[in-house]
């Protein structure tokens, strides 16, 4: 797909309230982490939802997809899965008398691995190059993936048995990390009384754009600049997960480039061409808990990476104010 002419910031976050909106009418409670995913999707970038099972992520995705016009294809993960079964492979037709590539899931608009980490690691690095290269190879060939392309991926935190934890590269490649959390009292009782309105299982929600719309999205999102001081505070956050205490391994230079370019997308939908210091706090955990590692007596003790970013937050100074000025492209 060619490239398309940006958005305004403007109709870039009209048409993303729209998707959300829509996206809400089948999915009950989760409307900071759907905003937050929505816009890791503008960015450019991969989703993981970690968090129990039954809390609605497949359906979060399936409805983002729908919603964003995206082809969806859905693979459940399991430990005998093969990387093949996810990029494809050559086999024989008898007809041509030789062999062809057989595309595989990965081959779609917005792929979802559910329960990522029930599959081995071997099976699990095949996602590594589509991700960074939106492409696959097979027996030497590369074969470029459809424009838009987005990873989405759940992962069970809390059941070890039968589970592979993803490898720290695997995490840098996601975006953002996000946990849904168990819905309030009404948000629950919302969920029951909409399974019985509509008397059956699937809830569907209708397409707001299309893939050439969403890459004008995207392109209007890339359009906006930031201030120079608000790039030096990210910079400033990932270099201090570096040196922390409780922390063995911190976030790389794409910690903060994922800092920013989440950031910058919210900031697009709420309809702001210019990035505040509030955006770049609200998606620290996000786009940083997931890149640390913690040290083994931090780990022991229970402290979560996510407690470390936000002690973060209170400790590095951020910038006195923030104009539409001296922004950088």
């Amino acid at each position: 797909m060619t490239a398309s002419a940006p958005l305004p910031a403007a109709e870039v976050a009209r048409l993303g309230q729209a998707v959300l909106a829509e996206v809400g009418t089948a999915v009950v409670g989760m409307e900071r982490p759907l905003r937050t995913a929505l816009a890791a999707v503008l960015a450019g970038g991969h989703v993981l939802f970690e968090d129990v099972p039954g809390l609605g992520k497949t359906l979060a995705a399936r409805s983002l997809a729908t919603a964003l016009g995206l082809d969806f294809r859905r693979l459940q993960c399991t430990p005998d899965l093969l990387p093949a079964d996810i990029t494809g492979s050559y086999v024989y037709d008898p007809a041509r008398s030789e062999f062809v590539f057989r595309p595989g899931p990965i081959f779609t608009g917005l792929f979802l691995a559910d329960e990522i980490n029930r599959t081995a690691p071997k099976t699990q690095s095949a996602l590594l190059e589509a991700m960074a290269e939106r492409q696959v190879t097979a027996e030497g060939t590369s074969f470029p993936l459809p424009a838009p392309f987005h990873v989405m991926a759940t992962s069970n935190p809390v059941e070890y048995e039968g589970t592979y934890p993803l490898p720290e590269a695997q995490l840098d490649r996601f975006m953002v990390r996000l946990a849904v959390g168990y819905p309030d009292r009404a948000d629950e009782a919302d969920v029951l009384t909409r399974r019985l309105t509509r008397r059956q299982e699937r809830a569907d929600v209708a397409r707001v754009v299309d893939p050439a719309t969403l890459l004008a999205m995207q392109a209007g999102v890339e359009a906006v600049g930031v201030d120079a001081d608000v790039v030096g505070y990210c910079v400033d956050l990932a270099a201090a997960t570096r040196a922390h205490p409780s922390v063995e391994v911190g976030a790389s230079p794409r910690g903060a480039q994922a800092l920013l370019l989440v950031g910058r997308a919210l900031a697009v939908l709420d309809g702001r061409d210019f990035v505040t210091p509030e955006d770049i706090k609200s998606v620290a955990v996000p786009a940083l808990a997931h890149r640390l590692t913690l040290t083994a007596t931090t780990w022991a003790s229970g402290t979560q990476a996510s407690a470390v970013v936000d002690g973060l937050l209170g400790s590095v100074p951020g910038p006195a104010s923030v104009g539409r000025s001296a922004a950088v492209r």
